[in-house]
């Protein structure tokens, strides 16, 4: 069983951003703006878009980006395979975060002792 029903959220995140875009239009259109301006650049097709979109949802942790972007992944020719290896670039990345931050907890806590000696 779905842990979401995904094309019913995906409905409601459309009509939610609509209702925003009434009433802070500005800050909807600016939205469009910045998602478009990659396209113009034309590099990446779409179908690679949209899967760096779906790990970047992943590092977010968003899932309004991931029902719009998975959607827009599958009409664009990814494959379940394809999507597991860009999800597996965002679980890398996300362990790789960790450990920096891991790294930097470390150096706050001797900091921290440090004061307390002084």
């Amino acid at each position: 069983m779905p842990m979401l029903d995904w094309n019913t959220y995906r409905d409601q995140v459309a009509g939610a951003v609509g209702r925003l875009g009434h009433l802070t239009p500005d800050a909807v259109r600016g939205y469009s703006m910045i998602n478009g301006a990659g396209r113009k650049l034309g590099r990446f097709d779409e179908k690679t878009r949209e899967l760096i979109a779906l790990a970047v949802a992943v590092s977010l942790r968003c899932d309004g980006c991931i029902t719009v972007h998975a959607e827009a992944a599958r009409k664009n020719g990814a494959t379940e395979e394809e999507l597991a290896e860009a999800l597996s670039v965002a679980v890398s990345v996300n362990a790789g975060a960790a450990l920096i931050y891991s790294t930097r907890t470390l150096e706050a806590f001797h900091a921290a002792e440090e004061a307390a000696v002084a």
